[in-house]
């Protein structure tokens, strides 16, 4: 017979009962199905009732995430589910830890910080190195926080110029059937790029910035024969870069400049037998000083819940295969 516990929790204690129980006590329904309690409201109290360990689990994971609404976060169920992972690791007091690490307030007013450990070793590693490598599954955030640490620079005025680019190669496309001249053929392969930077800058600022050439968004081809210096740099879906394009860009760095190269070595484009740039990289520049290669997974995806679970899902058919 399973013993069942309860334990109540002054609705005081738990500071912005809105933001932490969720729209319509969505936070709590994940809670309450993940550690496999029962979650309501008693007089002044929240009460968790359960197995006793798994009541503990929960009260603390509706603490941490308190903690969370006190320092000014909004408790999404991305942000409740990465905490409940990390409660269940043993390792809930760390969610706090991602409290106060802004990165730059957006033009709105929204603060970009990393909301995963992962995702804060890869800022670290652009903040500590000239060359970082972020390399994982989409919606990890690997281009967006690059971006955001390419403004955060450009704000402070530590570099004078932002320079984004990526190969124009997607899915098996090619250039030569879309319609128009260059620019408009690759300006679909940059369009995520520009999302970025107007979420980040805002519309009108990203364009004056673009006009006086302080920032440049072009494919990886108009790299060649450059030197950068002063610039922050962000090479984006590298993986769809040749090895030959992968030195190239390389070797645009620079005096004062920085570099961010980001890919998912699970979607390369390539045409049938090219080996990646990015799958090179990884071999050959490992281990030297002033680059840093950081990878994030399936528990960094900030998109919606399925993501992560697809995400999982051909992470393990592919092992399976291996094996």
């Amino acid at each position: 017979m399973i013993t069942k516990t309860e334990k109540r929790i002054p609705l005081e204690e738990l500071k912005d009962t809105i933001n932490v129980f969720g729209h319509h006590d969505e936070n709590l329904h994940l809670i309450e199905k993940d550690f496999n309690v029962n979650i309501v409201v008693r007089d002044d109290s929240l009460v968790v009732c359960g197995k006793k360990d798994y009541v503990e689990q929960a009260a603390m994971a509706l603490a941490q995430l308190s903690e969370l609404s006190a320092l000014g976060n909004q408790v999404t169920p991305r942000e409740v589910q990465y905490t409940i992972k990390l409660v269940k690791d043993g390792h809930g007091e760390k969610i706090r830890e991602l409290a106060t690490d802004v990165v730059i307030i957006t033009f709105r007013g929204k603060l970009v910080k990393p909301k995963t450990h992962g995702q804060k070793r890869y800022v670290e590693a652009i903040l500590n190195h000239d060359i970082a490598f972020g390399i994982g599954p989409a919606g990890t955030g690997k281009t967006y926080l690059a971006v955001a640490m390419a403004a955060k620079a450009l704000k402070e005025k530590t570099i004078n110029r932002l320079i984004i680019t990526r190969p124009a190669v997607e899915a098996g496309e090619k250039l030569g059937f879309l319609p128009g001249d260059l620019q408009e053929k690759v300006n679909p392969y940059l369009r995520p790029l520009y999302d970025s930077l107007y979420d980040i800058l805002g519309t009108d600022k990203t364009q004056k910035l673009l006009e006086k050439n302080i920032i440049e968004i072009a494919p990886l081809a108009y790299m060649r024969g450059r030197t950068l210096d002063d610039a922050f740099i962000i090479l984006d879906e590298a993986q769809n870069t040749t090895p030959e394009q992968m030195k190239m860009f390389l070797t645009r760095l620079g005096f004062g400049s920085k570099a961010v190269i980001t890919g998912d070595v699970t979607q390369v484009d390539l045409p049938k037998g090219q080996f990646s740039g990015l799958l090179e990289a990884q071999k050959t520049l490992l281990g030297i000083e002033g680059i840093s290669f950081q990878y994030l997974g399936g528990e960094d995806v900030m998109r919606h819940q399925l993501v992560q679970r697809i995400i999982t899902a051909y992470e393990k058919a592919s092992k399976d295969k291996e094996h």
